[in-house]
């Protein structure tokens, strides 16, 4: 069954009680879920949550009114399984490492840590600017501590593939030394496979990126449905994993499915990257 990653991160000017209010009431914002781990971290500036959750398929509204309830509270809401993998982690780094885990059921003591730390960091007020001046006048007034900007959000093509948004032009050649863009597509011809709890299909991918393919299909599962896929590459290996429908194309010839892949593994992810990489090094 998918696991899906989901963060959230709040400041000082956040409400202590609505962001304690936001964890114990996990349960019933995401109703679908299976299982669900947390982890609850703190830093100087802000505290932070990450869920990873099990549920058979994509919960799209329960996921918008979660993060709507992250918003209303003060906070900052992503969606882990958007980013590429070296986003991810370095997400984690900054503001999850070091943190406290909870069972799902564990709810109400983490929403307890959670509200004492945003408690102190209210009554703190925010941390003093560093100065860069010797001079003794008195310091300039420091805006309130706020919870770190999101992600760009992540979009959908019109041929279905998930991507994060970006500011530069996603057509524009990459930089050899650089990893290959999620917006950037490359047009490929891969055999695949692709699995649901009803269906095993073998098709064609028609273009990838590290966030996910298109796939040209007369079986498409319906959108928020979670597949199983299987590519395999021209030198031989293979993505293997469970991917999400993000997107369906509905035409008689040029019909299909967009996917984005959920792996969280570090092999899946060096594997895509280096074939993109090649893609890279091919259209040079």
């Amino acid at each position: 069954m998918p696991v899906f990653g989901l963060a959230a991160v709040w400041g000082g000017a956040a409400s202590p009680e609505q962001a304690a209010a936001v964890v114990e009431g996990l349960g019933a914002l995401l109703p679908s879920a299976q299982s669900m781990q947390l982890v609850v971290a703190f830093r100087d500036e802000a505290g932070a949550l990450e869920v990873k959750v099990e549920v058979p398929g994509y919960p799209r509204a329960a996921v918008e009114r979660l993060g709507e309830e992250v918003r209303k509270s003060g906070g900052t809401f992503v969606e882990l399984w958007r980013l590429p993998k070296a986003e991810r982690d370095a997400l984690r780094s900054r503001t999850l490492a070091g943190g406290t885990p909870f069972a799902g059921h564990e709810r109400e003591q983490a929403a307890q840590e959670l509200r004492q730390h945003l408690e102190a960091l209210s009554a703190r007020g925010p941390l003093p600017a560093a100065s860069t001046s010797t001079s003794t006048s008195a310091p300039q007034a420091t805006p309130p501590a706020e919870a770190p900007p999101a992600p760009p959000v992540a979009r959908t093509t019109s041929e279905g593939e998930s991507y994060r948004a970006t500011d530069a032009d996603p057509s524009e050649p990459a930089s050899p030394d650089e990893p290959p863009r999620r917006a950037r597509r490359f047009a490929v011809k891969l055999e695949m496979e692709f699995r649901t709890e009803l269906d095993f299909v073998r098709e064609h991918a028609l273009n990838i990126s590290n966030g996910g393919l298109f796939v040209r299909t007369a079986h498409r599962p319906p959108q928020d449905s979670v597949v199983t896929v299987d590519v395999k590459l021209p030198n031989g290996q293979r993505l293997q994993g469970e991917a999400l429908v993000v997107h369906v194309v509905d035409a008689p010839y040029t019909g299909g499915v967009g996917l984005a892949f959920l792996s969280d593994d570090a092999t899946f992810s060096a594997t895509l990257d280096g074939y993109l990489a090649s893609l890279v090094g091919e259209k040079a």
